[in-house]
């Protein structure tokens, strides 16, 4: 049977996943929903505004928009699909991500509620890192009950005791 743990990292990287396809597809496309497409469009024309640096850099607001709706479906596809290490290159990526928008968000002044999704996904993301980061549990040490009913520690008869050299 799986473990809370990796049941509870299997959960949040399908969920995660699944909500930064949805979310970078609105970006990319107004197919799944054109008010929140042409929201998309009028948020990422402020945040271009707000930062002189990016329009000097040559990035129009269409390739921010585009660039980071590209990158949230892809590592949205990385960690609902893919197993093992690209899933926390992924899962880091979406973070920094997120860092940006919350970033963008407190430079052109928006209220809290317009950002709260993106607090609550960068904390998602943070815990599903961390979680996915701590080693394994390891087993409990196997106990034998001894003649007069007291749990001891199973002694492998291969190895010797700590302190103690095995003599041939």
């Amino acid at each position: 049977m799986a473990s809370p743990r990796t049941i509870t990292i299997v959960a949040l990287s399908v969920a995660l996943g699944l909500f930064f396809v949805f979310m970078g597809t609105i970006k990319l496309t107004p197919r799944l929903s054109r008010d929140a497409y042409n929201e998309m469009k009028r948020a990422y024309k402020s945040y271009v505004r707000a930062l002189p640096m990016l329009k000097k850099m040559g990035v129009s607001s269409i390739l921010l928009r585009k660039s980071i709706g590209a990158l949230e479906v892809a590592c949205g596809i990385v960690m609902t699909l893919v197993p093992g290490r690209p899933k926390d290159v992924a899962n880091f990526l979406l973070l920094l991500l997120v860092l940006a928008v919350l970033f963008f968000h407190q430079l052109v002044g928006d209220p809290l509620k317009r950002y709260a999704h993106a607090l609550v996904f960068g904390i998602l993301l943070t815990c599903r890192l961390l979680i996915a980061r701590q080693p394994e549990e390891q087993p409990p040490e196997k106990r034998i009950l001894s003649m007069n009913g007291d749990e001891q520690p199973l002694i492998d008869e291969a190895a010797p005791e700590k302190g103690k050299m095995k003599v041939s």
